[in-house]
């Protein structure tokens, strides 16, 4: 397992292995990987030569009162972690490597970026954006896999992969939950014991939602009062937000038809989940 820290030396692996008819994939994180990003290195292992995984805990998609701090790290594991799935080589950059000093370039999609977890979060998407620009500039794969538990970031870029004509094929991957329904993320590791319980109420409500509409209901409005109440039903629960749109432009809808997103943000003590499905379109998750 290779591990490369500069943008010079990563370039001329890739450089190597594409001068080889290797095709390359990658796999963008920010670390303290779980199943759920396994099952991405897994699966670009699958579909290609050379797998690249980037670790990089990006500064510019944190707010200024959030966890960036306290975000898990712990390179070695992540290192086992992902030879053991698959990965050819990780890119561990440090913050001076992507943004050096006198950087004045961002990138930006509009309108969905201002929704769900964006309207919350300002600022939080260009920040995804811009170093999602630079590390597909730096990797240049031909393949890029993020999971579908991001589903407004996963929506922003494959927007910004057609809007700026990137050559870049982005596969979207199925959320992993562990067995009682809480979907995976970096920062489970931060809840307490009875904060974990209490977020069970999330995939909960998400799975009552989806039952409604499976036996026949689609308005909007009475789905979301459900979603709702059984999220309110758990006080340790703060809810951010619960939205039911479209599930391709992300724009708000009145009555279930074809495919729709599910999507919900909410503090849990001190740890902001977030969780969805998807009906309709594909099989939900």
């Amino acid at each position: 397992m290779q591990i490369v820290s500069t943008v010079e030396a990563l370039r001329k692996i890739i450089k190597s292995k594409k001068s080889e008819g290797k095709s390359i994939g990658f796999v963008p994180t920010m670390g303290f990987l779980h199943e759920g990003h396994l099952s991405l290195i897994k699966r670009a292992k699958a579909e290609n030569d050379f797998v690249v995984v980037s670790v990089f805990v990006n500064p510019t998609q944190f707010g200024p009162n959030e966890d960036l701090s306290v975000y898990p790290r712990d390179l070695e594991r992540d290192t086992e972690l992902s030879e053991k799935s698959g990965a050819d080589l990780i890119f561990h950059p440090t913050v001076e490597v992507m943004y050096p000093e006198g950087s004045k370039t961002t990138v930006n999609v509009t309108d969905i970026t201002e929704k769900l977890c964006g309207a919350s979060r300002p600022g939080h998407f260009q920040g995804v954006t811009t170093v999602v620009t630079k590390l597909f500039n730096i990797v240049s794969p031909h393949r890029a896999y993020f999971g579908e538990k991001d589903a407004q970031q996963l929506a922003v870029i494959q927007k910004m992969v057609e809007d700026l004509n990137m050559d870049i094929e982005v596969v979207p991957c199925p959320i992993v939950r562990e067995k009682d329904g809480l979907a995976m993320s970096s920062r489970n590791v931060n809840l307490t014991e009875e904060d974990r319980k209490a977020a069970l109420v999330l995939s909960k409500s998400l799975m009552a939602a989806k039952e409604m509409i499976e036996q026949g209901e689609k308005k909007v409005d009475v789905i979301y009062e459900t979603v709702k109440s059984v999220i309110e039903s758990e006080n340790k629960v703060e809810i951010d937000y619960i939205e039911i749109v479209d599930g391709v432009t992300l724009e708000a809808i009145d009555e279930i038809e074809g495919k729709v997103l599910i999507a919900l943000a909410a503090k849990v003590g001190k740890v902001r989940l977030i969780d969805n499905i998807i009906i309709g379109g594909q099989k939900c998750c």
